[in-house]
């Protein structure tokens, strides 16, 4: 019986619709669809929010309240912490809470390996904290103008621990966490992008290189090991580079919202507290509403004002590093780092593309599937 309406159902609302917009089947709603799109999340969506013109209502399991609304290295187990951590996060993302919350409390799937990873934080970060406080504790005198880290986040934890921080063990803990987790994987994944983009856009890297050469008063054959931060804001199409990888993959590609209250969007759909109100930034970058109709496009140049200084987009349309009360603290120094290693590489060497198929991961943090596999061949001599 079950069988027989399942298929009748089935036939009545897609047989004659060619569309890629989910089945929302009885009982088990869309979560058949994406499942079977686990492997291409990303452009799964672009594809399904692009046809719905935006925003699209995500129908989970009736009895999961799980609806959406999407717009050869040595083992370092603090290394592979990260990864497990970006995966189970993203399990999080599209899964019942009840199907992650019985895996957390049976200690299996991916909910095993994020325990394992907070395990494995704690045993990298405790131990670097400790000797950290055991230096301090052995200073006889602090200069007021020495700065670090560790006495900066102390002194605000002494100001705030009415706050209900928890330990200063613990909060220094997460805190030095949430910089690492900010830091690592968004500012190394936009690096892979943008040499991709390079192998398949030459001139770009050409007119990158000429720029070095013109603005850090360098020759063809001479080396470049360091410059300073002032040098780096010189590099006005290197940076406009950054902002186009950037807009096409942006290393958080999806964000959810809760609402705290029943609303009705803009586009008409009403939203309730138990709603998970799901941000593709990926397809933001890709809609030609936003963009134009030359959005799959790389151009840098559309980051540059006839001036010839950076366009300013705003940030809830370049959403890159999210907007609002949540935007990135860190995007200025992460724009400055990727300038300083693309500039030093691209000036010193040539990457060469090995031939593969280079595609986005099914992940919160949009990295090349499999890695990018490149030749580097000197242009000068390193000294």
């Amino acid at each position: 019986m079950c069988f027989t309406y399942s298929t009748w159902w089935y036939l009545n609302n897609r047989w004659w619709k060619l569309s890629s917009l989910p089945t929302n089947w009885p009982i088990v709603g869309m979560l058949p669809e994406l499942i079977r799109n686990l492997h291409c999340v990303h452009e799964k969506t672009t594809e399904v929010l692009i046809e719905s013109n935006g925003t699209f209502e995500f129908h989970g399991p009736v009895f999961a309240n799980f609806n959406i609304l999407s717009i050869g290295l040595p083992h370092v187990p603090c290394e592979k912490a990260f990864n497990d951590t970006v995966d189970a996060l993203l399990y999080r993302y599209i899964l019942p809470e009840c199907c992650w919350k019985l895996q957390k409390w049976l200690r299996i799937g991916r909910e095993k390996k994020l325990i394992q990873a907070w395990e494995a934080f704690d045993q990298f970060l405790y131990p670097c904290i400790s000797r950290k406080q055991e230096e301090l504790m052995h200073k006889s005198t602090i200069k007021e103008e020495e700065f670090s880290f560790l006495n900066a986040f102390i002194k605000m934890y002494d100001q705030w621990k009415d706050g209900n921080l928890g330990t200063l063990q613990t909060f220094l803990r997460d805190t030095f966490l949430s910089l690492m987790l900010g830091g690592r994987d968004t500012t190394s994944a936009a690096l892979t992008w943008f040499f991709a983009l390079m192998a398949k856009n030459p001139l770009v890297e050409k007119k990158i290189r000429e720029e070095i050469q013109q603005q850090l008063h360098l020759k063809e054959d001479e080396n470049l090991n360091f410059f300073n931060i002032q040098e780096t804001r010189k590099l006005v199409y290197l940076h406009a580079a950054f902002c186009e990888t950037l807009r096409l993959f942006p290393s958080v590609a999806i964000e959810h919202k809760l609402p705290l209250e029943f609303d009705i969007l803009p586009s008409g759909h009403r939203v309730s507290p138990n709603m998970r109100v799901m941000l593709s930034f990926y397809t933001m970058g890709r809609m030609e509403s936003l963009w134009g109709k030359d959005c799959l496009e790389f151009k840098p140049e559309r980051w540059i004002s006839k001036r010839g200084e950076i366009k300013h987009e705003p940030s809830f349309k370049f959403t890159a590093f999210n907007a609002g009360p949540r935007a990135c603290i860190g995007k200025e120094m992460a724009f400055t780092q990727m300038k300083i290693v693309a500039a030093t590489i691209i000036h010193n060497y040539h990457i060469q593309v090995e031939d593969q198929i280079i595609s986005p991961s099914s992940s919160v943090i949009i990295q090349v599937k499999h890695g990018l596999k490149v030749r580097l061949i000197k242009r000068v001599t390193l000294v």
